[in-house]
């Protein structure tokens, strides 16, 4: 399970661009070759171009898991339409937030939502991923969960200010080993500079040498 250093369009913050299951990797429209070649080789997945809700922060709008790749209600028919045509099963999702990535965090086991989603909203998002449950509320005290966290269906990365209940927490929950680390030289909202599956993961390039051991044990790649 392979670990690369990557940059988008010249930026570090690759997790705003980049949306990753383990079938499909969504990038921005006109990615350079070279990222899209690293990322099927490192993830091992297909990489299809796309743009939601006219933007390219695919990272920021999309959510989703192996079963479903959610867009926000502001993405247009015709991008759907484009998605579906490359093979993505993906859907449009009526909720009051338009990040879903920043708001969802999921896997294919389980999901944890923003906590100022409505019980019908939840339930919608629910059933889109075909998960058994999720729960609503906030980590570290800060509502948006998704921009915390990278999960796989083995392993979770997460910001470091979440408390070692919380960690345990979210083990619970999700059925995975998690650990807390920094991207990008220090960052901790780790989903700006990491994407993983279960296959592999790419960082950001300002990713320091500690922190890409401290995610790799995290993800147990080292190990591989």
């Amino acid at each position: 399970m392979p670990l690369e250093k990557l940059r988008v369009f010249g930026n570090p913050n690759i997790g705003v661009y980049i949306f990753t299951n383990n079938n499909v990797t969504l990038v921005p429209e006109g990615v350079e070759d070279s990222v899209k070649k690293v990322l099927r080789e490192v993830l091992g997945t297909d990489v299809v171009e796309a743009r939601v809700a006219d933007s390219t922060l695919l990272g920021v709008f999309v959510a989703g898991n192996d079963k479903v790749v959610l867009l926000p209600k502001t993405a247009r028919e015709e991008e759907l339409d484009r998605l579906r045509s490359a093979g993505v099963p993906a859907k449009i999702v009526q909720t009051t937030f338009t990040a879903l990535g920043n708001v969802i965090l999921a896997n294919n086991k389980f999901a944890l939502l923003h906590p100022e989603l409505s019980d019908s909203e939840a339930e919608l998002i629910r059933s889109e991923l075909g998960v058994p449950s999720v729960r609503k509320g906030a980590l570290a005290r800060i509502p948006t969960v998704g921009s915390l966290g990278v999960l796989n269906d083995f392993s979770g990365v997460f910001h470091p200010d979440l408390s070692s209940a919380e960690l345990k927490y979210v083990e619970s929950l999700f059925g995975v080993r998690v650990g807390t680390a920094t991207v990008n030289f220090g960052v901790g909202f780790v989903k700006v500079g990491l994407v993983a599956n279960n296959n592999g993961a790419v960082v950001g390039e300002l990713t320091t040498g500690p922190e890409i051991m401290r995610i790799m044990e995290i993800l147990n790649f080292s190990k591989a």
